[in-house]
C-alpha cells in the first residue's frame, strides 16, 4: 500500500461525499504580516488594533481574502491537486471575523459531478466550510474545478450539475461584522472620505494603480496558503505542458485586485460576500495587474443602520491599464486582457 498522497482524480469523486481535509491552520500576526507584505492591503480596520477597536471590534480582524486563502488551501490536497483549473466560486459567505491566534480548518462535500466530453476530464462542484478552533463557521463558498482523470475509461455515475445563486442577498450577508460606531470612524486615518451613501448604482471607478507580479510572490503566497496545487509550483510538469510554465494561483489575483481597489473604495473595509468569479485567462509572472470597479447595486442591511452593503464587480486585467474600463468585446467575448470578474458584496460605514 502506497504511503503518499496523489490526490483524487475525476473518477475518484462521488456526489453526497464528505471530505474533512486535513492540517488546521493557526493564523498568526506573522501570516498577516507576509499578507501585508504580498499585496499591500491599506484598509484601516484590518491594519490597525486601534482603528478597530475604536469602532466596535475587540481587535484587527484578519484580512477576509486571508481568511479564504487559508480555508481553501486545507482543500486543494484533496480537491484539485489534479487540477487542470480552477473554474469559479459562488454563494460565498464570511459568516463570523477571524482574529490572529484563531485556528482554522476546513469540511468539503461533493455537490455536482460533470464530465467533460473529451473524456480526458470533468468539473468537480465542492461547498466547502471554514470554522474556527470552536466550531464556529467563519466562511461557506462553493467552487468548481476542473480535475485530470487518471483512466479515461472509468465511468463516474450519477452526474449532475447543482443549481447555484446568481448572488446573495443583502439578508444573508454581514454577520462578520460586529455593530460599529460609525462616528468613531476616522476618515483621515481610513485615507477615504467616502462612505455608502456617498456611492450609487453604475457608478465607474477606474482603480489606476498596476501591480506586477514576481514569480516568487505568487510561489511564497501560495505556500502561505499551504496550497498544494502542482500547477503552481512544478515548472518542470508544467514546462511540459499546455502553458509552458507555471500558473498563478486565482486566489493570489483576487488578492491583488481587492489591494488595488483601495484606491477608490477605501472605507470597503470588510468582503461580505463572493457572489460569483470567474477566472476569464491565465496570468503569469512578470505581467502587471490593473482593476477597475462598477458598483452593480447598493443595499441597507437588515437592522443595521451603522454600516451599508454594495454590491461591487471587480475587473483585473493584464498587462491593460483600465483607463477605459476594458471588459466585454461587442460579440460578448471578454477582451483578451481581462483575467477577473468578481462579483462581491462589500461592507462600509455610514
Amino acid at each position: 500500500m502506497t504511503k503518499t498522497n496523489s490526490g483524487n482524480f475525476f473518477e475518484d469523486f462521488r456526489i453526497g461525499q464528505v471530505i474533512r481535509h486535513a492540517t488546521p491552520r493557526t493564523v498568526t500576526d506573522g501570516d498577516v504580516a507576509l499578507y501585508t507584505a504580498l499585496y499591500g492591503p491599506r484598509f484601516a480596520v484590518q491594519s490597525s488594533d486601534a482603528f478597530a477597536h475604536a469602532i466596535g471590534y475587540p481587535q484587527a480582524p484578519v484580512d477576509d481574502l486571508l481568511v479564504f486563502h487559508v480555508v481553501f488551501g486545507k482543500t486543494v490536497p484533496d480537491v484539485s491537486l489534479n487540477a487542470v483549473a480552477n473554474l469559479g466560486y459562488a454563494g460565498c459567505r464570511f459568516l463570523a471575523p477571524v482574529y490572529p491566534g484563531d485556528t482554522l480548518s476546513t469540511v468539503s462535500e461533493v455537490i455536482g459531478l460533470k464530465e467533460n466530453s473529451n473524456g480526458k476530464t470533468g468539473v468537480v462542484y465542492v461547498r466547502s466550510t471554514g470554522y474556527n478552533q470552536h466550531g464556529v463557521e467563519v466562511l461557506d463558498y462553493v467552487r468548481w474545478v476542473m480535475v485530470r482523470k487518471a483512466d479515461e475509461k472509468a465511468i463516474v455515475p450519477d452526474q449532475k450539475v447543482p443549481e447555484l445563486p446568481a448572488a446573495l442577498t443583502p439578508e444573508q450577508i454581514g454577520s462578520a461584522v460586529p455593530v460599529i460606531d460609525p462616528q468613531a470612524y476616522d476618515a483621515v486615518l481610513a485615507g477615504s472620505a467616502h462612505r455608502f451613501a456617498d456611492y450609487r448604482a453604475g457608478e465607474r471607478i477606474d482603480h489606476v494603480d498596476g501591480m506586477t507580479v514576481e514569480e516568487a510572490e505568487h510561489m511564497l503566497a501560495t505556500r502561505l496558503y499551504q496550497n498544494t496545487a502542482k500547477v503552481h509550483f512544478n515548472q518542470w510538469t508544467e514546462g511540459q505542458g499546455r502553458f509552458g510554465r507555471r500558473l498563478i494561483y486565482g486566489g493570489h489575483v483576487i488578492s491583488l485586485a481587492r489591494a488595488l481597489s483601495f484606491n477608490g473604495l477605501g472605507n470597503a473595509f470588510h468582503v461580505a460576500a463572493i457572489n460569483g468569479g470567474r477566472h476569464v485567462a491565465p496570468l503569469f509572472a512578470g505581467l502587471t495587474v490593473f482593476a477597475w470597479s462598477e458598483v452593480l447595486d447598493t443595499a441597507t442591511l437588515p437592522g443595521r443602520d451603522d454600516v451599508g452593503a454594495l454590491r461591487i464587480r471587480t475587473v483585473a486585467t493584464k498587462d491593460k491599464p483600465c483607463t477605459e474600463l476594458p471588459f466585454k468585446l461587442e460579440n460578448g467575448d471578454y477582451d483578451p486582457a481581462v483575467i477577473l470578474d468578481l462579483d462581491y458584496w462589500v461592507v462600509l460605514p455610514r
